[in-house]
């Protein structure tokens, strides 16, 4: 553990779904489980993982209840594809995160710079490094079934969370805990948010126009969400990531930069998290009009977003991957015991 850096042996984690749930809409893709069979037999194929290996991965991230909250009125094909997302995202980051990569930026570049060669390249052959190899299978689904604003937008979006997670690493090789600002930047980056966007955006197969995304209210409204649906993650996977000895999370940040204790840490966060559901409701009410039939795609985007973030939320406190013997969902509040350290 950083010498700066002192936990309690227990803290009270906040219902954060019960904040975000007074402006978010909870909905749930009644086509999950047709979904779920085809995203299994796909992301059987790259053997990432050993069968018990999958197992817990599978079964601690439920992430076919993550892509039916998230995606709710995706079709079929549609939500196939952004469950097949979610495991390639985060089997990737568990590799960055809590494998042998953990404090290795050279070798996360290394893997990353085989997934550049393929990103503009329609005609490159699907590599062999199996975290790339689902990348293109991705990629080759976006182009196919999606919009080339949406594909370049993910491109974009995939450049800068590979680049983040390289600095997250040397960070953590060097127990490096950055400034609150530095580290927001950063963290908005590392959680994929604009990959989540680029995806929400696919889902519904929706026709934005580049120039829209341009707009400092939709720029401002992006940035608000993103913080919105990420900050409840750095809440959620606090005890298991400092029982990795992984201090790249906002609560440590807080602690740090601040010098308080983990509670006052976590309220602090709570209360960032309410305030910056108010900024979005605020910036929401200011958005520009850009014509009414761009208006009303911008419309079932941003809603579309709300449904993701919301669905985020109520994942991240039902998942076995953060919790272990007890479920805060449905709970204003609950205890929870810190992990022993694995690292």
């Amino acid at each position: 553990m950083l010498k700066s850096l002192a936990f309690p042996s227990s803290f009270v984690l906040p219902n954060i779904c019960n904040i975000t749930g007074t402006a978010f809409e909870l909905k749930e893709n009644q086509n999950r489980e047709s979904a779920n069979r085809s995203a299994l037999a796909w992301f059987e194929k790259y053997n990432i993982y050993d069968r018990e290996q999958a197992e817990t991965f599978l079964n601690s991230g439920r992430f076919d209840v993550f892509a039916a909250l998230s995606f709710p009125e995706a079709d079929l094909l549609h939500l196939e594809t952004c469950l097949c997302f979610f495991l390639w995202a985060f089997s990737n980051d568990d590799l960055s995160d809590e494998g042998d990569f953990q404090r290795s930026p050279e070798d996360i570049q290394n893997g990353h710079n085989v997934s550049m060669k393929i990103l503009y390249d329609a005609d490159a052959e699907q590599p062999t490094y199996p975290y790339a190899a689902m990348l293109w299978d991705l990629l080759k689904r976006i182009r196919n079934t999606g919009r080339m604003g949406t594909y370049h937008r993910f491109a974009q979006a995939f450049i800068d969370f590979s680049s983040s997670q390289v600095k997250q690493s040397r960070n953590r090789n060097i127990d490096y805990i950055p400034p609150i600002q530095e580290f927001i930047l950063m963290r908005r980056c590392t959680i994929g948010a604009a990959l989540v966007q680029a995806m929400v955006e696919y889902s519904l197969d929706l026709n934005i126009p580049d120039y829209v995304f341009d707009d400092p209210i939709v720029i401002a409204m992006s940035e608000a969400i993103t913080d919105i649906l990420t900050w409840p993650n750095d809440l959620c996977s606090f005890n298991k990531e400092q029982a990795d000895g992984d201090y790249q999370n906002l609560v440590c940040v807080l602690q740090c930069a601040n010098a308080i204790g983990l509670q006052d840490a976590i309220n602090m966060l709570t209360n960032m998290i309410a305030d910056r559901l108010k900024e979005y409701l605020t910036l929401k009410k200011q958005l520009p009009s850009f014509g009414p039939d761009i208006d009303a795609v911008l419309a079932r985007y941003h809603t579309a977003m709300e449904n993701f973030t919301q669905g985020c939320i109520v994942w991240y406190y039902s998942s076995p991957r953060y919790f272990r013997g007890i479920n805060p969902l449905g709970k204003e509040s609950v205890v929870i015991q810190l992990f022993e350290s694995s690292a």
